[in-house]
């Protein structure tokens, strides 16, 4: 009879989890149905209807196709502990993967960050995915409360999901390979770390164009949806699988959402072979992207003290990171030239690049310059020119000037303007000039590094940067 009681108690407590849900779900749509004009009327009108049939069983799950391939999805269903996605497609899936810590728990920071960082405008095109990949479901049911109550508007308006992948669809956790001779309970936290992602990734197969994983403890750049796209227009008619806007971890890497199966199915496959992130590069390389494509300023910054696993500190920062975001350069099409004897691969390319890499090349003599073509005039707000590196700080212009030029035409020397004026010298290895397009008469064909003293040290240049007068939303459309 005791074990009936218990059974019952048991079922009781699990037939309430969704039940709560869509009570709450159901009051907070009552609530700002009826006086918050910050949601998106057509939203709040499809969110009503599906509430107004809860019988519908389709409104706690979501069942995906099973496919024989890789490019098809996962077949698990899903519970939904918050909202439910809208029809829209959107620009960008932002995914979180939490589970309970021993210490400190980030993820409702987190969620702030993402939305405060956001303007109305980018909040319309982003949708934020949180899995719950805990099997404590007092847990869970805990923190949906929470979110839930401090995230009401963006539920409503289909910006916020929260769902879990049920334990029972989940692979063995048990006797895995040791690799790496990491202790048996570290094996099993980073591999169901991987099931999780793979659920998470899957899920999220069709909300968006793009998709943005993020870890649970993470602070993001002020406007950084503006940021992702400036990089991803500049990057049209050019193949790539991933993009890193962080260095650290799984912080920061987008993908085309059209690889999210097969990435699923990859994480899936291996899950018990290594860390996440050390597939990540496995995969990226079996789709042909040879390089790391990672991006300057870091848009996404580390921010919590104690790990997921086991509560150990962990004090990682990413050096690169800039709380403003929309501050990275446009950088218009151009060729580039220069006299300079290049080491090896340093190509000049790679300084105009904001991808992490650089010029590098021999030490260079008097009148040695470097040449920026662009295919059209254009008119510059902002050149910042960076030389040296960390680990290389010799490695800098110690005498040189900036130069922007007009007319350009085709010599024996090469493509050149006529024309020339100095806006500055180098000082310290680096120069920036703001206003330049109030300090000048005319539109910019050409800006030059000229070198006005040789040097016995070699010369890198880390970034060249240039801002146009262009509006944002000719980048971003």
């Amino acid at each position: 009879m005791w074990k009936s009681v218990e059974k019952m108690r048991c079922f009781r407590k699990r037939s309430m989890f969704p039940f709560l849900g869509f009570l709450i779900t159901f009051l907070l749509f009552f609530n700002l149905y009826m006086d918050d004009g910050y949601v998106l009327e057509a939203e709040k009108r499809q969110l009503g209807e599906t509430l107004m049939h809860p019988g519908n069983s389709e409104r706690y799950v979501h069942t995906f196709r099973d496919l024989s391939n890789f490019s098809g999805t996962i077949n698990v269903t899903y519970r939904y502990l918050a909202g439910i996605p809208l029809p829209r497609k959107k620009y960008l899936t932002i995914g979180l993967s939490s589970v309970k810590r021993k210490k400190g728990n980030y993820l409702l920071e987190t969620i702030k960050s993402i939305f405060d960082q956001s303007s109305y405008e980018e909040l319309k095109e982003i949708v934020v995915v949180v899995h719950l990949a805990d099997f404590d479901l007092a847990w869970c049911e805990n923190l949906v409360q929470e979110i839930t109550r401090k995230f009401a508007h963006h539920i409503i308006a289909g910006r916020l999901l929260v769902i879990q992948a049920p334990e029972e669809y989940y692979p063995s956790l048990d006797g895995l390979k040791r690799n790496y001779n990491d202790p048996e309970d570290r094996v099993r936290f980073r591999s169901k770390q991987n099931v999780d992602y793979a659920f998470l990734l899957n899920f999220c197969t069709n909300l968006s164009h793009f998709y943005m994983m993020l870890e649970d403890d993470v602070r993001c750049s002020r406007n950084f949806l503006t940021g992702l796209k400036k990089v991803i227009t500049s990057r049209e008619g050019s193949y790539w699988v991933m993009l890193e806007f962080s260095k650290l971890g799984y912080i920061g890497k987008l993908y085309h959402s059209r690889d999210l199966p097969r990435l699923a199915h990859f994480l899936l496959m291996f899950y018990q072979e290594m860390p996440c992130d050390w597939l990540l590069i496995h995969f990226r390389g079996l789709l042909a992207q040879k390089d790391v494509i990672r991006f300057k300023p870091s848009l996404f910054q580390h921010m919590g003290y104690y790990s997921s696993y086991k509560g150990a500190e962990n004090k990682l920062k990413d050096d690169d990171f800039e709380e403003d975001s929309i501050d990275i350069p446009d950088n218009p099409p151009a060729s580039l030239y220069t006299n300079i004897n290049v080491f090896e691969n340093y190509d000049a390319t790679k300084a105009y690049s904001t991808v992490d890499e650089y010029f590098w090349g021999k030490p260079p003599c008097t009148g040695d310059f470097f040449l920026i073509i662009f295919n059209k005039s254009t008119k510059i707000s902002r050149i910042k020119i960076v030389t040296g590196t960390e680990d290389r700080q010799q490695d800098v212009l110690h005498h040189g000037a900036l130069e922007v030029g007009q007319k350009s035409v085709d010599t024996k020397q090469g493509r050149q303007c006529t024309s020339y004026i100095t806006l500055g010298e180098f000082k310290g290895g680096s120069i920036e000039v703001t206003n330049v397009d109030h300090k000048i008469g005319f539109d910019i064909e050409c800006v030059r590094l000229v070198v006005t003293a040789s040097q016995k040290e070699w010369l890198i240049i880390r970034t060249i940067s240039l801002w146009t007068t262009q509006p944002v939303s000719q980048f971003i459309n």
